[in-house]
């Protein structure tokens, strides 16, 4: 089964963390409200099955998460007080003689439920052993006569965890086998099995993700259209989102919308576009800028927005990452680039001087400023620890000043960056899913994974909202680009 996610908490048994897509009880009252609220209900019940399906398909590496409320809160405190409770009242139970196995004997039921849910279907033999082995009449009846091996049965289960858990829980397993105090080790399991059900459930998630594609593709496009039928939304922002496509105003580097230097913006001022995928790939493109504030997001990408937003943020400071780098390499020379760990250590130190550059708010000069000083002196510390000629004077003031420099508009750098970044993300959708995609342009070498990783999540979004919108934006380019009402266009898959 795959790794997941890191999972919070230390005593929770369940995946709390995944929906409860089920409709909840409609309150009482008149019949006009009920049927209010029944069509609220469902509308919401709609929502959350679209949302996560869309979030399975997208999200490559989407899974469950397990988690447990904060301490403090009072849920928090309820359930530490409750677990204690139980965990306190076992330890008093076996340490009475005899023992008594009342609570012993339920939670060895629910051990042997959630391993039976473990199992997979060729697991015949080991579902058989299961059953012999925690028999729960045959336990009882030991525990009444006093020969109950609780010690025995919990070795069993641990080796049987062994079996079945990813190897992510491998560590996990061998802390069990360590543990000598039999309440705690009871305990341990059943905290391992709560990691051990959200690993199942994501291994199925992953395991059926290719299968449900074309399905989430019909399923999300019969949910969209239901509710343009029933006019809850419309493809109004959908349509003045392409039209801004077709027209391609928005250069660049400008800073005419903004009072930061958009490097997302395209630089193409065609009259008429290549092709209606070339206009449709540059709308998506748009969206990595897109300001919320002055422009409304188009229906159609509205449950990417977020997820867009995080990659425009990504790419805007990858882009100014990229143009301190060339900077760098241009008045220090590529030799200083060689020198082992320099480049890591200098986009870590980018990476934190320039967080937040995207908001509005940020000091972007002084930022730069700061940066340009410790880039200086990562380069003299490179240089010197390998023996060579430390940066004169001259050259000290161009890199600042350059680097410096990257907050003004139309920086030629960062304009040349900007560019190259657009150019590739641009052949990145264009390019068929058969076909390698294109090579990172030369100046992006020293950001190449992350710029190949932004674009294999930009382009997994893409891809799939073009195959569940593509009739709309079919229809919409088609009036948009072809008055006379030209040839049918296929924007609708890859």
């Amino acid at each position: 089964m795959p790794n997941e996610n890191s999972v919070d908490g230390t005593d929770s048994d369940a995946p709390s963390e995944i929906p409860n897509l089920q409709t909840p009880d409609s309150p009482s009252g008149s019949p006009p409200t009920q049927t209010y609220l029944l069509d609220m209900t469902q509308m919401e019940q709609c929502v959350s099955n679209l949302t996560l399906a869309h979030e399975i398909v997208v999200n490559r590496d989407f899974c469950f998460k397990q988690s447990t409320p904060p301490k403090d809160s009072l849920e928090g405190r309820v359930k530490e007080i409750v677990h204690r409770a139980f965990w306190d009242s076992l330890r008093a139970q076996l340490s009475l003689s005899p023992p008594d196995y009342t609570h012993a004997i339920t939670l060895l039921q629910e051990v042997k439920e959630i391993l039976v849910s473990l199992l997979l279907p060729g697991h015949t033999r080991l579902r058989a052993q299961l059953e012999e082995v925690l028999d729960l009449v045959l336990i009882r009846q030991q525990a009444e006569h006093g020969a109950m091996d609780l010690h025995r049965l919990s070795g069993y289960i641990v080796g049987t965890m062994a079996s079945l858990c990813a190897p992510v829980r491998d560590p996990e397993i061998r802390k069990l086998r360590e543990h000598t105090d039999l309440v705690h080790l009871l305990r341990e399991i059943m905290r391992v099995l709560g990691l051990m059900k959200v690993d199942m459930v994501n291994f199925t998630v992953q395991s059926l993700r290719p299968h449900l594609l074309q399905q989430a593709v019909q399923y999300e496009r019969a949910k969209f259209q239901e509710l343009l039928d029933k006019k809850q939304v419309s493809l109004d922002n959908t349509t003045a989102w392409l039209q801004r496509a077709v027209l391609g105003s928005s250069p660049v580097g400008s800073s005419s919308e903004s009072p930061e230097q958009d490097v997302t913006k395209p630089t193409v001022h065609s009259p008429s576009p290549v092709s209606p995928s070339a206009v449709l790939n540059r709308a998506y493109f748009l969206l990595l800028s897109w300001d919320p504030e002055s422009q409304l997001y188009p229906e159609s990408v509205l449950m990417d927005q977020a997820r867009l937003e995080a990659l425009g943020q990504k790419l805007h400071l990858l882009v100014l990452e990229a143009a301190v780098l060339l900077v760098t390499s241009t008045q220090c020379g590529g030799a200083v680039f060689s020198v082992p760990g320099f480049v890591g250590n200098l986009k870590q130190t980018i990476t934190a001087l320039l967080e937040g550059c995207h908001q509005s708010g940020f000091d972007q000069q002084g930022a730069l400023l700061a940066l340009g000083e410790q880039v200086y002196k990562q380069v003299d510390e490179a240089l010197s620890a390998q023996g060579g000629v430390t940066l004169t004077p001259g050259v000290e003031t161009l890199l600042k000043g350059q680097i410096s420099g990257l907050a003004q508009d139309h920086n030629p750098v960062r304009s040349l960056i900007g560019s190259r970044v657009q150019s590739y993300l641009l052949a990145v959708l264009g390019a068929p899913d058969s076909q390698r995609g294109p090579a990172v342009p030369p100046a992006l070498v020293v950001v190449a994974p992350e710029l190949k990783e932004l674009a294999g999540a930009f382009r997994s979004v893409v891809n799939f909202n073009r195959m569940v919108f593509g009739p709309h934006y079919s229809s919409i380019l088609k009036k948009l680009l072809f008055s006379g009402g030209g040839a049918e266009m296929g924007v609708d898959s890859r």
